[in-house]
């Protein structure tokens, strides 16, 4: 995830080739850290996912190396395939929400969790899998600008959730995305190390800014074969991205778009 800046994803800044600035396919700024994470941290949340106003201020980021389309994922996906994921959970009251809508649409999706949040939350991790989605790896806790890490750093926070998200599903992720998109060459080589196929988007709604429902509806319908969407579960009230979803996937799915929908 050339370098180009681009969207976070509800926790941090960093660089995704995802159209941060007003949603898309083009470049944009990205979220500053949310400092002090951790599993106390995602605990205290409120039942809506209260976001932390450092989480509005956008910082510059970068990309490079990660695959942003759905055959650098999987090389054997059909030409119509496109990918739904998922960042930031999972998260009690969200999480829950989006997987009923998917499973209402006939959907899989690929989930990146974050660590700490799967360890408060392994069943969820359990049910995500069970329902058919994939999960991959989201770091530890989310720290940003991730790409700024020391390689020690970085490993740890890559291996740590990869235990963590290992041990709560019973399923090793294969896929992991970088924090904010942000993608050094620290990260890549880590993700390499610990073999790991690092993901990245084509399509962002910038839904972690809460747009409003259409403008996140709007976003993801001009998606085409071959995309990579992100949304979010977690980090924030992600109620607009549940009602967005629920008008979008029966419309990429409606006859004669050509359009299938596949976890990575």
């Amino acid at each position: 995830m050339s370098v180009r800046p681009s969207s976070g994803d509800g926790f941090g800044a960093g660089g995704e080739a995802g159209g941060e600035a007003g949603g898309g396919r083009a470049g944009g700024p990205s979220r500053r850290r949310l400092l002090g994470w951790s599993i106390a941290g995602a605990a205290g949340l409120t039942a809506l996912g209260a976001v932390d106003p450092a989480l509005a201020a956008p910082a510059a980021g970068r990309r490079s190396g990660a695959v942003s389309r759905v055959r650098g994922a999987r090389p054997a996906a059909p030409a119509n395939a496109i990918a739904l994921t998922i960042d930031d959970g999972p998260h009690p009251v969200w999480t829950p929400r989006i997987l009923e809508v998917l499973r209402g649409n006939g959907v899989r999706a690929t989930f990146f969790v974050i660590g700490v949040q799967a360890k408060a939350h392994p069943e969820l991790v359990r049910r995500i899998l069970a329902e058919g989605h994939t999960v991959g790896n989201h770091s530890l806790d989310h720290p940003t600008p991730f790409g700024a890490g020391s390689a020690a750093t970085v490993a740890r926070e890559i291996s740590a959730a990869q235990a963590i998200i290992t041990a709560a599903g019973g399923v090793a992720p294969r896929y992991f995305r970088s924090p904010g998109g942000d993608w050094s060459p620290t990260v890549l080589a880590a993700a390499a190390a610990q073999h790991l196929t690092p993901v990245g988007w084509s399509v962002d709604p910038r839904d972690w800014t809460r747009p409003g429902v259409a403008s996140i509806v709007r976003t993801l319908t001009g998606a085409r074969a071959g995309d990579i969407l992100l949304c979010h579960d977690g980090g924030g009230d992600r109620s607009q991205t549940v009602e967005a979803l629920r008008q979008v996937l029966p419309a990429l799915r409606a006859r004669g778009r050509g359009l299938a929908f596949t976890s990575l």
